[in-house]
C-alpha cells in the first residue's frame, strides 16, 4: 500500500467496496453447508424431508440456500440431488406472518425493514425480478418472481400458519417448505399442492410439540419417499 499513490488507494479502496457489495448480493455463491447441512440437500429427490435440529444450528439457513438454488437454477459443483431445468413454482413460510417475515422472508430476500437490503439474502440480487407486498404487515413480501438460468421464471410465494389451510390453497406448485412445525391439515394440504408436479415438501423445525402427527409421520410411520436429518 506504502508504494500506491493517493489516487490508486483511493481507487483499490473503491474497487474492493463494490467486491464486498456484489459478495453482499449473492452470497449464495458463498454457501459452504456442513456435514448436517450436506446430509439434508444430499436427500432432496425424496418426497418428503424432515430437518430436525435445535435453535441456532443452521436448518433454516440450510433451507433458504436450497429454495435459493432451485428458484435460479444455480446449483454449485458440490450439489447431488435434485435439479429443476427450468423456473419452478415455490411456497415458504411459518407460523405467522411477522415470523415468516423476520425468518423466511429475511435468509431468502434480505433484511425487510430496509428495502435497499432486499437481494442480500440467499437469492441474489440480479435474479430477483419483482416482488410483490402483503397488505396490512410493513414490510412483509407477498411474491417474488425470481429469474431461472433457462430463461424463464419462477415464483416464490410467503406464507403463514395462521392464515389458515385456505390460504395454502394454491395452484400446483413444485416444492413447498414449512420453517417450524405446521399443523397436520396445514402439511398434507402442502404436500397436495406438490401431487401433479411431482414436487416435494421439506419441513426445518426444532421439537417443541413432542410426538405430533407430522413428527409421528417421519419418524414412526415412516411412509416411502421420506427422510429424516437429525442434528442435535
Amino acid at each position: 500500500m506504502s508504494d500506491l499513490s493517493a489516487a490508486e488507494r483511493r481507487e483499490l479502496y473503491e474497487l474492493l467496496k463494490i467486491r464486498e457489495q456484489r459478495a453482499r448480493e449473492n452470497t449464495l455463491a458463498t454457501y459452504a453447508p456442513y456435514a448436517k447441512q450436506l446430509e439434508f440437500h444430499s436427500k432432496s429427490r425424496d418426497r418428503e424431508r424432515l430437518f430436525l435440529a435445535g435453535n441456532q444450528l443452521g436448518k433454516t439457513l440450510a433451507g433458504a440456500n436450497e429454495v435459493a438454488m432451485h428458484l435460479t437454477g444455480r446449483y454449485p459443483d458440490w450439489w447431488t440431488g435434485r435439479r429443476w431445468g427450468h423456473g419452478i413454482s415455490v411456497m415458504a413460510g411459518s407460523e405467522s406472518t411477522e415470523l415468516t417475515r423476520g425468518g423466511v422472508q429475511r435468509l431468502l430476500v434480505g433484511r425487510p425493514e430496509d428495502e435497499s437490503q432486499w437481494g442480500t439474502g440467499t437469492i441474489p440480487r440480479e435474479c430477483i425480478v419483482s416482488t410483490s407486498r402483503r397488505q396490512g404487515v410493513a414490510n412483509a413480501i407477498d411474491s417474488v418472481v425470481v429469474k431461472h438460468v433457462s430463461g424463464e421464471t419462477s415464483v416464490l410465494q410467503l406464507k403463514s400458519y395462521d392464515q389458515g389451510r385456505s390460504k395454502w390453497q394454491a395452484d400446483t406448485v413444485d416444492l413447498v417448505w414449512f420453517d417450524e412445525e405446521p399443523p397436520e391439515a396445514l402439511y398434507f394440504e402442502g404436500l397436495t399442492r406438490t401431487n401433479a408436479t411431482s414436487g416435494s415438501v421439506f419441513v426445518t423445525f426444532t421439537p417443541l410439540l413432542g410426538m405430533s402427527s407430522v413428527v409421528k409421520r417421519f419418524l414412526l410411520d415412516k411412509p416411502a419417499g421420506t427422510s429424516v436429518t437429525s442434528m442435535t
